[in-house]
């Protein structure tokens, strides 16, 4: 029997969807297909039943999954043990991260970083919402939430600042701010309440009500854009605002959030080179850039 068949046979029942396994073998769904169909053809039997949302697996292919898991486990035990290539890294990683974070602090960085590796290609996930690695969407994720549970590995990877932010043109036209009340009347920019992915995003209620918004966004970049054109105040990360010198910290003592990046990856490619280096570059792209995403609240 074919292991390139059973290869892609678990990456289905795991991921659910032919995109899905594609992705993560890094070939078009046409050939998962194929590979699915010619196993079938040796097993006898229909290995998934073929749904609206995806691939669910009949009794067949739950008979066969665990028998299949026992082989791979078996294959990596033995490329643990193979002498190191010396051929570099080479795969897919899908990096799976908030859009801010994603855009301004690690895609410059990972694109050089796969600069140096040709046979590996990095895909940066950059999304206003919640990457799951339970759904197969990504090999390594950064949320702002701990995951709960799971066969997972997980990593503090980086606390990080956020302060209030208006534009110097905005702030010039209005009267100076140097208490909480003064906040009053003015227009804000923030997210759209019952489209926050994350309950670590509702920290403009820890310091004021907004009488009005100028705009409400699930983009944190499009926050930004409105608020350096001068159309209110926004909680901003620092290491966003901080890059742009048209934007001036508001009660930056008493506007002062901190919160949390974790990373994690499924515990069951940890062992990867590709996975190892790219876990370990992104540790070593945050402790570069320390300075920008942790500062300290005025004294």
């Amino acid at each position: 029997m074919d292991w390139d068949n059973l290869r892609f046979f678990l990456e289905l029942a795991r991921s659910g969807t032919l995109q899905s396994a594609a992705r993560r073998l890094a070939v078009d769904h046409t050939t998962v297909a194929r590979r699915i169909q010619a196993l079938e053809k040796q097993v006898g039997s229909p290995l998934f039943a073929r749904e609206a949302g995806g691939h669910r697996l009949t009794e067949a292919g739950r008979r066969l999954q665990p028998q299949v898991e026992a082989m791979e486990g078996a294959f990596r035990t033995v490329e643990r043990a193979a002498p190191a290539s010396h051929e570099g890294l080479s795969g897919v990683v899908r990096v799976g991260v908030t859009e801010g974070f994603g855009t301004v602090v690690l895609a410059p960085q990972l694109a050089g970083f796969a600069r140096q590796h040709p046979r590996l290609v990095i895909d940066l996930l950059a999304m206003p919402r919640v990457v799951h690695l339970s759904r197969r969407e990504a090999d390594i994720v950064i949320s702002l939430e701990r995951p709960a549970r799971g066969p997972v590995v997980v990593s503090r990877l980086t606390d990080y600042t956020l302060r209030l932010y208006a534009s110097r043109t905005y702030l010039a036209q209005h009267g100076p701010i140097r208490a909480r009340e003064d906040l009053q009347g003015h227009s804000f920019i923030g997210y759209v309440d019952d489209l926050l992915f994350s309950k670590e995003l509702q920290y403009l209620d820890e310091l004021h009500k907004p009488d009005m918004f100028a705009l409400r966004s699930t983009s944190i970049l499009a926050q930004h854009a409105a608020t350096a054109a001068g159309h209110g105040i926004a909680v901003l990360p620092a290491f966003v605002a901080e890059r742009d010198t048209s934007l001036r910290p508001v009660l930056p003592a008493l506007a002062h959030f901190t919160r949390t990046f974790w990373m994690s990856m499924p515990a069951e490619t940890k062992h990867l080179a590709r996975m190892q280096a790219v876990w370990n570059f992104l540790r070593e792209t945050v402790e570069s850039q320390r300075g920008v995403l942790q500062l300290k609240a005025p004294g």
